[in-house]
């Protein structure tokens, strides 16, 4: 194989979003990734993903999903495709809960459109909902769906469409800096670039092995389900709950063929993400149809799928996006937590600006390594 400019270990929503940008600026780019094209073995799949610009988890992020919403319509515009719906979202909890309180606070410190809505006010726009009198709601219109596998498709065609060699079924054994450059192999064939890209989602622990990434893979799980009356729940927007102490439910309306998307936003135990255990249990199913039906009487009559993908925690939720502490040529993004997702076009327009430039004028000081400790 001849050299590569950049090398780039792991190709879901943050590697070939990096391989796409990597491509467009005219370098010879590389792309590996352990498992088959368009798998489900990691965090890009699951029909749907939430774009929102209120940003609960913190006001930083809100100037990066912003350039994300653009940079996600361009990738239409050259794919032609649509990749991106919006139907507003409603974050609901207590007025001091981490989802409304948090919301507000990037709404109102970032000027963005959004209403604060009673329970009263909620039950009357969206009566499918059943909660609790002193249940808020922060409504904010321009919250989407995101297509995961098509997306990430999109990127890797984009990038391929440029030039970049995309090998998918191809697990990488071992990386080494070699001089300027480095050295990556897998096990038939060895190549060597002058940069390096770690985009490897929940295996990026092992991949990055040599400095101890404070991150741990964590398996959760969805339900898709076909409700008794499905035009009842076509017409919500994307909602998410603060149900009880770090108990986040998430759902997505009703669209045809996937039925209403339910599932829980949190950490669970840690895993290996080789040998986890992807099937969902009977009981996981009951649980969740139990919550759907309290919360959305009606919602669970028809269990469609259930499903399973793995996110990548970092101990504060908040993502890594780094130069390697030994070596210069080697980047990383990872520990995206559940949330990062939406971010993924932005994430690879970073890991490309550190890997070619060694630094990038996007805001993402706050989250380098070093504040790991």
């Amino acid at each position: 194989m001849p050299n590569f400019e950049v090398i780039i270990i792991g190709l879901g929503a943050m590697g070939s979003a990096a391989a796409d940008h990597l491509s467009r600026r005219g370098l010879r780019v590389l792309g590996l990734d352990a498992h088959p094209r368009g798998h489900q073995l990691g965090a890009s799949h699951g029909k749907s993903r939430f774009i929102r610009e209120a940003y609960f988890e913190k006001p930083a992020y809100v100037s990066l999903v912003q350039r994300a919403y653009g940079q996600w319509r361009d990738l239409e515009a050259r794919s032609r495709q649509q990749l991106l719906e919006i139907t507003g979202g409603l974050w609901m909890g207590a007025l001091d809960s981490p989802i409304v309180a948090g919301a507000r606070l990037s709404a109102e410190r970032h000027g963005l459109r959004h209403e604060l809505l009673d329970s009263s006010e909620i039950h009357r726009r969206y009566p499918a909902f059943r909660i609790a009198d002193d249940v808020w709601g922060l409504f904010e219109p321009n919250a989407g769906i995101l297509k995961p596998e098509a997306c990430v498709q999109a990127q890797c065609q984009q990038a391929e469409a440029l030039g970049a060699r995309l090998r998918f079924g191809e697990r990488v054994l071992r990386w080494q800096a070699d001089g300027t450059g480095v050295r990556v192999e897998t096990a038939d064939l060895s190549f060597t670039a002058d940069r390096l890209v770690i985009a490897a989602g929940p295996w990026a622990a092992k991949v990055l092995a040599d400095i101890n990434l404070p991150m741990e893979a964590h398996r959760v799980y969805y339900l898709h389900c076909e409700p008794d009356q499905p035009e009842r729940f076509a017409t919500l927007p994307l909602w998410l709950i603060d149900w009880a102490p770090g108990v986040f439910y998430y759902g997505v309306p009703h669209r045809a063929g996937e039925g209403v998307k339910f599932g829980l936003h949190r950490a669970s135990s840690a895993c290996d993400p080789d040998i986890v255990d992807r099937a969902v249990s009977d009981a996981e199913i009951a649980e969740f149809r139990g919550a759907m039906e309290a919360l959305l009487p009606g919602s669970s009559h028809q269990l469609l799928w259930a499903e399973s993908c793995l996110y990548a925690m970092t101990p504060d939720t908040d993502f890594i996006l780094d130069r390697h502490p030994q070596h210069d040529q080697v980047v990383f993004g990872c520990g995206f937590s559940g949330h990062g997702f939406k971010f993924a076009p932005v994430i690879g327009e970073a890991l490309a600006d550190l890997a070619m430039e060694g630094k990038s004028d996007l805001p993402i000081d706050f989250l380098k390594l070093s504040r790991c400790g």
